[in-house]
C-alpha cells in the first residue's frame, strides 16, 4: 500500500500527458463571463459606472478574451484577432434580445417588481443571457469554450441550456430548476416554459453526432413545470399549451392543449362508530 500510494504522482503524471490538450482556463473564462454581464447590466454589480470607465472595460474585456481563446487558435482555420471582433460584433443584438427577454420578464410576472429585479434575481435571465453568449461562439465554432459558460450557468441556475440550442426572442423561463434543453433544440418566439421541463432526444448514441435529436417549438407555446418533450421528428405546433408532466414523443398541430389525466383520490379520516 505505500508503494502505491509513493508511487500515485508518478503514475498520474503520465495520464495527465495522454488526456492533456490546450484548453481555455476555466478560471478566466468564468470571470470574464461576470465582468462582462456585469457591463452590459451594471446593476448586477451594483453601480452606475461612466462612459470612460465603460469604454475602457470594454477594451479590457476584448484582449481577455483573446487571451482565453488564444489556447485553441491551433485547432481552427480562422484567426484569435477575428474570432474576437466577430464576438464582440455580435454583443450589440445580443444586448437588444436581452433587454427584451428582461421586459417580457417584468410584464408577465406579477411577482416582477421592476427590471431591475428581473436583472439581479431570476436564475431564468440570467440562464438566457449565458445561452445567448454561448451560443454566438458556438456558431464561431470555437471549441470547449462554449460548453464552458453554458455549463457555469448550469452550476449556477440548475438550468441546463446547450449552447448549440437556437432559441428565438422573447424566451421566457420562470423558476426554472430542473429545465433542460438539448444541443438541436429549435425553440421560436415568445415561448414560455417552467421548472422541470425536458427537450431532449428518444436516443442517446455516439453516432448521431450532428443530426436533429430534439424538438423544435414553434412560436407562442407554453410548456408546464414537469414536462418531457423528445425526438428530433417532434413539432410542437404554435400557440399551444402543453400541460404539467405531459410527456410526448410526437408532434403537435398549432393551437392545441395537451394535458395528462391522472387519477387523484383523496381519502377523508375514518370515524369509529
Amino acid at each position: 500500500m505505500a508503494d502505491v500510494i509513493k508511487n500515485f504522482p508518478s503514475r498520474l503524471h503520465k495520464m495527465t500527458q495522454v488526456f492533456y490538450r490546450e484548453v481555455p482556463s476555466q478560471v478566466a473564462t468564468r470571470r470574464f463571463i461576470d465582468t462582462l454581464t456585469n457591463l452590459l447590466f451594471p446593476v448586477r454589480d451594483k453601480r452606475n459606472i461612466s462612459l470612460k470607465e465603460m469604454d475602457l472595460k470594454w477594451e479590457n474585456l476584448q484582449h481577455d478574451f483573446l487571451e482565453i481563446i488564444s489556447p485553441l487558435c491551433a485547432d481552427m482555420d480562422c484567426c484569435c484577432e477575428h474570432l474576437t471582433e466577430r464576438f464582440f460584433g455580435e454583443i450589440p443584438l445580443i444586448y437588444t434580445r436581452l433587454m427584451q427577454d428582461a421586459n417580457l420578464y417584468k410584464n408577465c410576472d406579477p411577482a416582477a417588481y421592476c427590471t431591475e429585479e428581473v436583472i439581479l434575481c431570476y436564475p431564468g435571465f440570467y440562464a438566457v443571457m449565458v445561452y445567448r453568449l454561448s451560443h454566438v461562439l458556438h456558431k464561431l465554432k470555437i471549441p470547449v469554450l462554449p460548453r464552458v459558460i453554458s455549463e457555469y450557468a448550469h452550476s449556477q441556475t440548475g438550468i441546463d441550456i446547450h449552447p448549440g440550442a437556437t432559441i428565438g426572442p422573447n424566451f421566457y423561463i420562470d423558476h426554472g430548476t430542473g429545465i433542460v434543453i438539448g444541443e438541436t433544440t429549435v425553440i421560436g418566439r415568445n415561448v414560455k416554459i417552467y421548472q422541470g421541463v425536458t427537450l431532449g432526444a428518444t436516443f442517446v448514441d455516439k453516432e448521431l453526432s450532428g443530426v436533429r435529436r430534439h424538438p423544435t417549438i414553434e412560436d407562442n407555446v407554453i410548456i408546464y413545470a414537469g414536462s418531457t418533450i423528445l425526438g428530433g421528428d417532434t413539432v410542437i405546433g404554435h400557440d399551444t399549451v402543453i400541460g404539467g408532466n405531459v410527456w410526448l414523443t410526437e408532434s403537435v398541430p398549432p393551437h392545441s392543449t395537451v394535458y395528462c389525466k391522472p387519477e387523484i383520490v383523496i381519502k377523508g379520516k375514518r370515524t369509529k362508530k
